[in-house]
């Protein structure tokens, strides 16, 4: 007993001591200035902390270790702070952990309620950070033994369940076998063979389809709105998450369990958080997808709370819980420190320091958007012709930070392309993301746990868990597929002859595809194409069993001359070149209530000619930029496109344009060429002309 309270009273010691050190003026600076470019880069798309930490790292040189902590957690507690931003007010990630939120947060914004989803994110991000914090303050000691109990079993179940979650919301395998080094699917391109970044993949998916479908609406984001009515929509958000405490708290869980497991995703956090809300609050599954702040707050709340648990095995270990976490190893290098039990003996106040500065940067995170709140929301009342430029140019610089090559801004505009087709079809877009993300680590697992264990790998007590929970998730929503239908025997009978629509299409542009994938894993070693081809066929069963029940399936009762009324309308305006584009229809909403884990377009009321029109516009404009851009450069390429875009798409006025390129062109190049010294996509005038290189930004 007394060793247990001369435990508590070392630890008290320690925190205390950490917490007035870092109470110093000087060290406090440190903090807030990690925590303002935190919140930088985390509104900008595709930059992230990760970047920002390592630019950081080599000015903590000649700081002392509680300094160089603050300055550099106060940047990787607060990126995910300002992730939420331009994913509720543009439907743009600002990161891949930040994209439940745009299904929820982007909604709200449509409806004018900007201001009440920014809130609850921020809110549920500062409880959950601080949540994170404490996770980490009390759990290092604790965890010790669970986490060397971990293995690539529990791994590879984890990684399982994360990709069931998606799978029942939602109602590949990496491009190189990491045993044989068997190149696969890479078309003979080098950019390939280490697999598709994720960041061009994210912002082409989700951020390229929303600014195209701005351009199809030619509208602001949302209705005008009144100051009064931010402030009243901030205190609702506050008081949505304090009447959700108990869903913030779930979700923090998650998020600082998996978040200190490392080889988990980042990426995926966000996801099963949602998923989890989805399954169990109340009326979730008719209000979740359509601008329920509670998918707002479950995203962000399990968000930030994975930055402290991602400490936990960095800090007890020296295993990076993630990305950032391994640079931060960096910093415990540069200050003579080592990871493992000294940071929990004599180097606790330390320890404690860190905890105090991520719960420390929460507070002074979510206090700084509080107070730019009014601001932000009202972006979202801009003219399109306001908005589109400047965030699609943000857009191509964060899809270049990936690999650095011109193959993201390929990749940015084929899956833009991609994800535009997939909202007008009403396929849902994240679980695309989410089979990048963990497919490449199920393989890895799965190869590791079966030559390390054998088959007995599946006995493991947490993996068979996690197992029943995946299998019972995957299973549920047959089961209530064969309760609509009123019993299995019902089910299986109620189909008529076929009926074909152009939705149709895109499933079969899927089920092609994927047959050529799968033919082309024919000819490789059985230990690279066996975990493809086991994916490639159940997905192609389950889109062939997709495409049959569409065309196949009887409509549910009273439904069916409604389908019928649908389809035949649009099959009278695409003759007669009218509308009914956009993947939706009134069928549609009526006939399918379940849940579609994505943002739907809302440009289905005009006519289809006019959206592909506008559509095609869009893209076209895509092709433009990126060609201008290789010939003189990213950054005067952003001047001439936004002069042009203004001008004649809105005709605004000309001093508007010339201030608004003038302006935009100084602050990108100050922040990105002065500031982080980004590289730039190599030009042809660079190579021509080298001497203008240190003239003209951005040219190289």
């Amino acid at each position: 007993m007394e060793s247990i309270v001369g435990e508590l009273g070392f630890m008290a010691t320690s925190a205390g001591k950490a917490f007035v050190t870092l109470m110093e003026p000087h060290r406090l600076m440190f903090l807030g200035l990690g925590c303002i470019m935190g919140l930088v880069l985390g509104i900008i798309p595709g930059i992230g902390g990760l970047t920002g930490t390592a630019m950081l790292l080599p000015f903590t040189f000649n700081m002392d270790p509680y300094s160089a902590f603050a300055l550099l957690l106060g940047l990787g507690a607060t990126t995910a702070t300002g992730d939420p931003i331009p994913a509720i007010l543009f439907g743009v990630p600002g990161g891949a952990a930040s994209a439940a939120t745009v299904l929820d947060g982007y909604p709200m914004a449509k409806r004018g309620e900007a201001g009440r989803a920014l809130s609850a994110a921020y809110m549920s991000s500062l409880m959950g950070g601080i949540f994170g914090a404490l996770l980490l303050a009390i759990s290092i000691p604790i965890l010790r033994p669970v986490m060397l109990f971990i293995g690539s079993p529990e791994l590879l179940a984890f990684s399982i369940l994360g990709i069931s979650m998606v799978a029942v919301l939602s109602g590949n395998a990496p491009l190189r076998d990491p045993q044989t080094g068997t190149l696969r699917w890479t078309m003979d391109s080098l950019y390939l063979w280490d697999g598709l970044p994720l960041t061009p993949l994210l912002l082409g998916v989700f951020a390229l389809p929303e600014l195209c479908d701005l351009l199809i609406a030619r509208v602001a984001i949302a209705a005008k709105t009144d100051g009064a009515s931010i402030y009243k929509g901030q205190w609702q958000g506050v008081k949505d998450c304090f009447n959700n405490w108990w869903l913030i708290m779930r979700c923090s869980w998650i998020g600082g369990g998996i978040g200190s497991i490392p080889g988990i995703s980042a990426s995926v956090v966000d996801w099963l958080a949602y998923g989890h809300a989805l399954k169990t609050e109340k009326g979730a599954s008719a209000t979740f997808g359509k601008g329920d702040v509670r998918g707002v707050i479950a995203s962000e709340s399990s968000n930030n709370a994975k930055e402290g648990g991602a400490l936990v095995p960095t800090v007890a270990f020296g295993v990076p819980g993630s990305a950032t976490m391994a640079i931060l190893l960096g910093a415990f290098l540069i200050h003579g420190l080592v990871p493992g039990p000294d940071m929990l003996t004599k180097n606790l106040d330390i320890t404690y320091a860190m905890v105090w500065s991520v719960a420390l940067a929460n507070i002074l995170g979510a206090g700084m958007c509080y107070a730019f709140s009014p601001q932000f929301a009202r972006l979202s009342i801009l003219r399109f012709s306001l908005i589109l430029p400047a965030v699609l140019g943000i857009v191509y610089i964060g899809a270049f930070e990936a690999t650095r090559q011109w193959g993201d801004l390929y990749s940015l505009l084929i899956f833009g392309l991609l994800g535009w087709i997939m909202k007008q079809f009403k396929w849902p877009r994240p679980p695309l993301i989410l089979g990048v993300v963990l497919g490449d680590t199920i393989e890895r697992y799965l190869f590791i746990s079966v030559e390390r264990y054998g088959l007995a790998w599946l006995t493991r007590p947490i993996v068979a868990i996690l197992f029943i929970i995946a299998i019972v998730g995957l299973v549920r929503p047959f089961m209530a597929d064969i309760r609509i239908h009123g019993g299995i025997k019902k089910m299986l009978t109620s189909f008529q002859g076929p009926r074909f629509h152009p939705s149709q299409l895109f499933t079969i542009f899927v089920i092609t595809i994927l047959s050529a994938a799968c033919f082309m894993a024919l000819s490789w070693d059985f230990s690279a194409k066996i975990v493809p081809l086991v994916i490639g066929i159940v997905a192609l069963i389950a889109s062939g069993t997709s495409l049959f029940n569409d065309m196949c399936r009887k409509p549910e009762a009273g439904m069916e001359s409604l389908v019928d009324q649908t389809i035949h309308e649009v099959e009278r305006q695409i003759s007669a070149g009218g509308g009914g584009g956009g993947g939706g229809g009134a069928a549609a909403a009526t006939a399918d209530q379940k849940i579609h884990m994505d943002l739907t377009s809302e440009t289905g009321h005009l006519p289809l000619n006019v959206i592909i029109t506008r559509a095609a516009r869009f893209f076209g404009y895509l092709l433009v930029f990126m060609g201008i851009m290789a010939v003189i450069g990213l950054i005067p390429t952003v001047g001439l496109f936004v002069v042009f875009f203004m001008r004649y798409e809105n005709s605004e006025r000309w001093t508007l344009v010339i201030t608004y390129a003038t302006v935009l062109v100084i602050a990108i190049t100050f922040v990105f060429e002065h500031v982080m010294h980004i590289p730039w996509p190599p030009t042809l005038m660079g190579q021509w002309f080298p001497e203008l290189k240190s003239i003209i930004p951005s040219l190289s």
